[in-house]
Protein backbone atom coordinates (compact mmCIF):
# COMPACT_ATOMS: atom_id res chain seq x y z
CA UNK A 1 0.00 0.00 0.00
CA UNK A 2 2.92 2.38 0.46
CA UNK A 3 4.10 2.48 -3.18
CA UNK A 4 4.18 5.78 -5.02
CA UNK A 5 0.94 6.90 -6.68
CA UNK A 6 1.66 10.56 -7.51
CA UNK A 7 4.96 12.39 -7.84
CA UNK A 8 5.58 16.09 -8.41
CA UNK A 9 8.97 16.95 -9.91
CA UNK A 10 10.43 20.44 -10.12
CA UNK A 11 7.06 22.19 -10.28
CA UNK A 12 7.30 25.93 -10.93
CA UNK A 13 4.19 28.14 -11.12
CA UNK A 14 3.86 31.90 -11.47
CA UNK A 15 1.09 34.48 -11.62
CA UNK A 16 1.06 37.66 -13.64
CA UNK A 17 -0.17 40.68 -11.67
CA UNK A 18 -0.11 43.83 -13.81
CA UNK A 19 3.60 44.48 -14.33
CA UNK A 20 4.78 41.95 -11.72
CA UNK A 21 5.48 38.22 -11.78
CA UNK A 22 4.69 36.34 -8.58
CA UNK A 23 6.68 33.12 -8.20
CA UNK A 24 4.06 31.15 -6.28
CA UNK A 25 5.70 27.70 -6.50
CA UNK A 26 9.43 27.27 -7.09
CA UNK A 27 11.03 23.88 -7.87
CA UNK A 28 8.78 21.77 -5.64
CA UNK A 29 9.26 17.99 -5.41
CA UNK A 30 6.65 15.91 -3.57
CA UNK A 31 5.67 12.24 -3.42
CA UNK A 32 2.28 10.84 -2.41
CA UNK A 33 2.25 7.17 -1.46
CA UNK A 34 -0.66 4.77 -1.82
CA UNK A 35 -3.09 4.65 1.08
CA UNK A 36 -1.38 7.51 2.90
CA UNK A 37 -2.19 11.13 3.68
CA UNK A 38 0.33 13.79 2.73
CA UNK A 39 -0.30 17.14 4.40
CA UNK A 40 1.05 20.34 2.87
CA UNK A 41 1.30 23.04 5.54
CA UNK A 42 2.45 26.63 5.83
CA UNK A 43 1.25 30.20 6.21
CA UNK A 44 -1.21 31.75 3.76
CA UNK A 45 0.35 32.54 0.40
CA UNK A 46 3.09 29.92 0.58
CA UNK A 47 1.86 28.04 -2.50
CA UNK A 48 -0.17 25.19 -1.01
CA UNK A 49 -3.37 25.73 -3.00
CA UNK A 50 -1.44 26.56 -6.17
CA UNK A 51 0.12 23.09 -6.07
CA UNK A 52 -3.31 21.49 -5.69
CA UNK A 53 -4.79 23.46 -8.59
CA UNK A 54 -1.77 22.69 -10.78
CA UNK A 55 -2.24 18.92 -10.37
CA UNK A 56 -5.62 19.10 -12.12
CA UNK A 57 -4.79 22.04 -14.40
CA UNK A 58 -7.30 24.30 -12.63
CA UNK A 59 -5.14 27.41 -12.29
CA UNK A 60 -6.89 30.75 -12.85
CA UNK A 61 -6.19 32.63 -16.07
CA UNK A 62 -3.38 34.68 -14.53
CA UNK A 63 -1.49 31.55 -13.49
CA UNK A 64 0.90 29.54 -15.61
CA UNK A 65 3.04 26.45 -15.11
CA UNK A 66 6.63 27.34 -15.95
CA UNK A 67 8.15 23.90 -15.56
CA UNK A 68 8.08 20.51 -13.93
CA UNK A 69 6.03 17.33 -14.12
CA UNK A 70 3.11 15.80 -12.21
CA UNK A 71 3.32 12.04 -12.70
CA UNK A 72 0.26 9.89 -11.98
CA UNK A 73 0.61 6.21 -12.87
CA UNK A 74 3.29 7.01 -15.40
CA UNK A 75 1.42 9.86 -17.11
CA UNK A 76 2.41 13.50 -16.87
CA UNK A 77 -0.87 15.22 -15.98
CA UNK A 78 0.48 18.56 -17.15
CA UNK A 79 0.45 17.29 -20.74
CA UNK A 80 -3.14 16.01 -20.71
CA UNK A 81 -5.90 17.89 -22.51
CA UNK A 82 -9.54 17.47 -23.49
CA UNK A 83 -11.18 14.13 -22.75
CA UNK A 84 -8.03 12.67 -21.20
CA UNK A 85 -7.89 15.46 -18.62
CA UNK A 86 -11.63 15.32 -17.94
CA UNK A 87 -11.36 11.58 -17.31
CA UNK A 88 -8.69 12.09 -14.65
CA UNK A 89 -10.67 14.87 -12.94
CA UNK A 90 -13.24 13.28 -10.69
CA UNK A 91 -12.78 9.70 -11.91
CA UNK A 92 -9.19 9.18 -10.74
CA UNK A 93 -8.29 12.36 -8.85
CA UNK A 94 -10.86 14.59 -7.18
CA UNK A 95 -10.72 17.80 -5.18
CA UNK A 96 -12.61 19.10 -2.16
CA UNK A 97 -12.46 22.89 -2.22
CA UNK A 98 -12.01 25.24 0.72
CA UNK A 99 -15.35 27.08 0.50
CA UNK A 100 -18.12 24.45 0.74
CA UNK A 101 -20.88 26.87 -0.31
CA UNK A 102 -18.93 28.70 -3.02
CA UNK A 103 -17.74 25.40 -4.46
CA UNK A 104 -21.27 24.37 -5.38
CA UNK A 105 -23.40 25.70 -8.24
CA UNK A 106 -25.97 28.02 -6.56
CA UNK A 107 -28.62 27.55 -9.27
CA UNK A 108 -28.56 23.74 -9.44
CA UNK A 109 -30.21 21.39 -6.97
CA UNK A 110 -27.79 19.27 -4.96
CA UNK A 111 -28.95 16.01 -6.51
CA UNK A 112 -28.47 17.33 -10.02
CA UNK A 113 -24.89 18.36 -9.21
CA UNK A 114 -23.97 14.91 -7.89
CA UNK A 115 -25.82 13.09 -10.70
CA UNK A 116 -24.07 15.21 -13.34
CA UNK A 117 -20.69 13.82 -12.23
CA UNK A 118 -22.03 10.27 -12.38
CA UNK A 119 -23.57 10.61 -15.84
CA UNK A 120 -20.48 12.34 -17.21
CA UNK A 121 -18.16 9.47 -16.30
CA UNK A 122 -20.31 6.33 -16.08
CA UNK A 123 -22.48 4.63 -18.70
CA UNK A 124 -25.60 4.43 -16.53
CA UNK A 125 -29.25 5.33 -16.94
CA UNK A 126 -30.80 8.37 -15.32
CA UNK A 127 -32.50 6.13 -12.76
CA UNK A 128 -29.22 4.43 -11.89
CA UNK A 129 -27.45 7.78 -11.55
CA UNK A 130 -30.17 8.89 -9.12
CA UNK A 131 -29.63 5.77 -7.02
CA UNK A 132 -25.84 6.29 -6.98
CA UNK A 133 -26.36 9.96 -6.06
CA UNK A 134 -28.64 9.16 -3.12
CA UNK A 135 -26.25 6.47 -1.88
CA UNK A 136 -23.35 8.95 -2.02
CA UNK A 137 -25.29 11.52 0.03
CA UNK A 138 -26.35 8.86 2.52
CA UNK A 139 -22.73 7.70 2.98
CA UNK A 140 -21.81 11.22 4.09
CA UNK A 141 -24.23 11.09 6.99
CA UNK A 142 -26.82 13.36 5.39
CA UNK A 143 -30.17 12.39 6.86
CA UNK A 144 -33.11 12.51 4.46
CA UNK A 145 -30.95 12.41 1.30
CA UNK A 146 -34.08 12.71 -0.85
CA UNK A 147 -34.79 16.10 0.72
CA UNK A 148 -31.17 17.21 0.41
CA UNK A 149 -31.16 16.19 -3.26
CA UNK A 150 -33.92 18.68 -4.15
CA UNK A 151 -32.41 21.46 -2.02
CA UNK A 152 -30.12 24.25 -3.20
CA UNK A 153 -26.78 25.13 -1.54
CA UNK A 154 -28.18 28.25 0.17
CA UNK A 155 -30.75 26.06 1.92
CA UNK A 156 -28.07 23.94 3.62
CA UNK A 157 -25.64 24.66 6.43
CA UNK A 158 -21.91 24.95 5.83
CA UNK A 159 -21.32 21.50 7.28
CA UNK A 160 -23.98 19.94 5.04
CA UNK A 161 -22.50 21.67 1.99
CA UNK A 162 -19.08 20.29 2.86
CA UNK A 163 -20.53 16.79 3.11
CA UNK A 164 -22.10 17.31 -0.33
CA UNK A 165 -18.69 18.39 -1.67
CA UNK A 166 -17.16 15.21 -0.26
CA UNK A 167 -19.98 13.16 -1.82
CA UNK A 168 -19.24 14.75 -5.22
CA UNK A 169 -15.51 14.20 -4.81
CA UNK A 170 -15.85 10.53 -3.83
CA UNK A 171 -18.90 9.28 -5.71
CA UNK A 172 -16.67 7.77 -8.44
CA UNK A 173 -14.27 6.25 -5.89
CA UNK A 174 -11.12 8.12 -7.01
CA UNK A 175 -7.62 6.94 -6.18
CA UNK A 176 -6.45 10.37 -5.00
CA UNK A 177 -8.44 12.98 -3.05
CA UNK A 178 -7.11 16.54 -2.73
CA UNK A 179 -8.66 18.33 0.25
CA UNK A 180 -7.91 22.07 0.33
CA UNK A 181 -8.57 23.43 3.84
CA UNK A 182 -11.72 21.25 4.04
CA UNK A 183 -12.66 22.36 7.57
CA UNK A 184 -11.44 25.96 7.88
CA UNK A 185 -14.92 27.47 7.49
CA UNK A 186 -16.62 25.07 9.93
CA UNK A 187 -17.11 25.05 13.67
CA UNK A 188 -15.08 22.68 15.83
CA UNK A 189 -17.77 20.01 16.20
CA UNK A 190 -18.50 19.81 12.48
CA UNK A 191 -14.77 19.96 11.73
CA UNK A 192 -14.15 16.85 13.82
CA UNK A 193 -16.96 15.00 12.04
CA UNK A 194 -15.65 15.93 8.57
CA UNK A 195 -12.11 14.85 9.44
CA UNK A 196 -13.43 11.55 10.76
CA UNK A 197 -15.33 11.01 7.51
CA UNK A 198 -12.21 11.71 5.43
CA UNK A 199 -10.27 9.17 7.47
CA UNK A 200 -13.01 6.58 6.98
CA UNK A 201 -13.06 7.27 3.25
CA UNK A 202 -9.33 6.63 3.04
CA UNK A 203 -9.83 3.28 4.72
CA UNK A 204 -12.93 2.38 2.70
CA UNK A 205 -11.65 3.40 -0.74
CA UNK A 206 -7.97 2.70 -0.19
CA UNK A 207 -7.47 6.24 -1.48
CA UNK A 208 -4.49 8.52 -0.99
CA UNK A 209 -5.13 12.04 0.30
CA UNK A 210 -3.33 15.34 -0.18
CA UNK A 211 -4.48 17.47 2.75
CA UNK A 212 -3.79 21.19 2.56
CA UNK A 213 -4.08 23.05 5.84
CA UNK A 214 -2.53 25.62 8.14
CA UNK A 215 -3.85 23.82 11.23
CA UNK A 216 -1.11 21.75 12.86
CA UNK A 217 -3.65 20.02 15.07
CA UNK A 218 -5.35 18.65 11.95
CA UNK A 219 -1.96 17.59 10.58
CA UNK A 220 -1.09 15.69 13.76
CA UNK A 221 -4.43 13.87 13.68
CA UNK A 222 -4.72 13.10 9.96
CA UNK A 223 -1.37 13.03 8.17
CA UNK A 224 1.13 10.22 7.66
CA UNK A 225 3.63 12.51 5.92
CA UNK A 226 4.17 16.28 5.98
CA UNK A 227 5.64 18.85 3.61
CA UNK A 228 6.23 22.28 5.16
CA UNK A 229 6.21 25.14 2.66
CA UNK A 230 7.54 28.67 2.88
CA UNK A 231 7.53 31.30 0.10
CA UNK A 232 6.77 28.78 -2.62
CA UNK A 233 9.31 26.13 -1.61
CA UNK A 234 9.31 22.99 0.51
CA UNK A 235 11.60 23.69 3.48
CA UNK A 236 11.05 20.42 5.37
CA UNK A 237 9.41 17.09 4.71
CA UNK A 238 9.17 13.67 6.28
CA UNK A 239 6.98 11.45 8.41
CA UNK A 240 4.55 13.35 10.63
CA UNK A 241 5.79 11.79 13.86
CA UNK A 242 9.42 12.65 13.07
CA UNK A 243 8.69 16.26 12.14
CA UNK A 244 6.57 16.91 15.22
CA UNK A 245 9.12 15.27 17.52
CA UNK A 246 12.30 16.66 15.91
CA UNK A 247 11.65 19.62 13.58
CA UNK A 248 14.87 20.47 11.75
CA UNK A 249 14.07 23.68 9.87
CA UNK A 250 13.80 26.82 12.06
CA UNK A 251 10.50 27.72 10.36
CA UNK A 252 8.93 24.36 11.23
CA UNK A 253 10.21 24.63 14.81
CA UNK A 254 8.72 28.14 15.07
CA UNK A 255 5.35 26.96 13.73
CA UNK A 256 5.23 24.17 16.30
CA UNK A 257 6.30 26.56 19.06
CA UNK A 258 3.43 28.90 18.21
CA UNK A 259 0.65 26.33 18.64
CA UNK A 260 -1.33 25.83 21.85
CA UNK A 261 -0.46 22.67 23.78
CA UNK A 262 -3.08 20.71 25.72
CA UNK A 263 -0.32 19.08 27.77
CA UNK A 264 1.05 22.51 28.78
CA UNK A 265 -1.86 24.99 28.83
CA UNK A 266 0.08 27.60 30.80
CA UNK A 267 2.91 27.81 28.30
CA UNK A 268 3.30 31.18 26.62
CA UNK A 269 2.83 31.05 22.86
CA UNK A 270 5.71 32.40 20.78
CA UNK A 271 4.81 34.18 17.58
CA UNK A 272 7.08 34.23 14.53
CA UNK A 273 8.45 37.77 14.12
CA UNK A 274 7.98 39.61 10.84
CA UNK A 275 5.90 38.47 7.87
CA UNK A 276 6.33 36.24 4.81
CA UNK A 277 8.13 37.90 1.88
CA UNK A 278 6.62 39.41 -1.25
CA UNK A 279 6.85 36.57 -3.78
CA UNK A 280 7.47 39.06 -6.58
CA UNK A 281 10.62 40.35 -4.89
CA UNK A 282 12.53 37.24 -3.82
CA UNK A 283 16.29 37.79 -3.92
CA UNK A 284 17.50 34.20 -4.26
CA UNK A 285 18.74 33.81 -0.68
CA UNK A 286 16.76 31.89 1.95
CA UNK A 287 13.40 33.64 2.11
CA UNK A 288 13.08 32.89 5.84
CA UNK A 289 16.36 34.68 6.61
CA UNK A 290 14.80 37.98 7.87
CA UNK A 291 12.70 36.06 10.41
CA UNK A 292 15.19 33.36 11.39
CA UNK A 293 16.79 33.25 14.85
CA UNK A 294 19.36 30.66 13.75
CA UNK A 295 20.78 32.44 10.70
CA UNK A 296 24.55 32.18 10.21
CA UNK A 297 26.93 33.97 7.86
CA UNK A 298 26.52 31.30 5.16
CA UNK A 299 22.77 32.02 5.06
CA UNK A 300 23.56 35.58 3.97
CA UNK A 301 26.29 34.60 1.52
CA UNK A 302 24.76 31.64 -0.34
CA UNK A 303 21.59 31.08 -2.32
CA UNK A 304 18.52 29.28 -0.95
CA UNK A 305 19.79 25.98 0.51
CA UNK A 306 18.73 22.74 -1.20
CA UNK A 307 16.46 20.21 0.47
CA UNK A 308 18.82 17.64 2.03
CA UNK A 309 17.96 14.30 3.63
CA UNK A 310 19.14 14.58 7.24
CA UNK A 311 17.77 11.37 8.70
CA UNK A 312 16.06 8.47 6.90
CA UNK A 313 13.67 10.43 4.72
CA UNK A 314 13.47 13.46 7.00
CA UNK A 315 14.76 16.36 4.88
CA UNK A 316 15.23 20.08 5.45
CA UNK A 317 16.44 23.03 3.39
CA UNK A 318 18.68 24.80 5.91
CA UNK A 319 22.40 25.53 6.37
CA UNK A 320 21.99 25.52 10.16
CA UNK A 321 19.23 23.00 11.00
CA UNK A 322 17.82 22.72 14.49
CA UNK A 323 19.86 20.36 16.64
CA UNK A 324 18.12 17.85 18.90
CA UNK A 325 20.35 16.14 21.49
CA UNK A 326 20.01 12.39 21.71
Amino acid sequence: MDGEILRIEGLRVSYRERDRTIRAVDAVDLTLRRGRTLSIVGESGCGKTTIALSILNLLPQAGQIDGGRVLFQGRDLLTLKGDDLRYVRGREISMIFQDPVGGLNPVMAIGAQVSEIVQTHLAVSKKQSQQIMLAALRRQGLSEPERVAVSYPFQLSGGMCQRVMIAIATVLRPQVIIADEPTSALDVTVQAAILHELDELKAELGASIILITHDLGVVAKMADDVAVMYAGRVVEQGATAAIFARPRHPYTAALLDARPRLDDPGRRLRNIPGAPPDLAELSGECAFLPRCVKAVSRCRADRWPPLVDLDAGHAAACYNPVFHPA
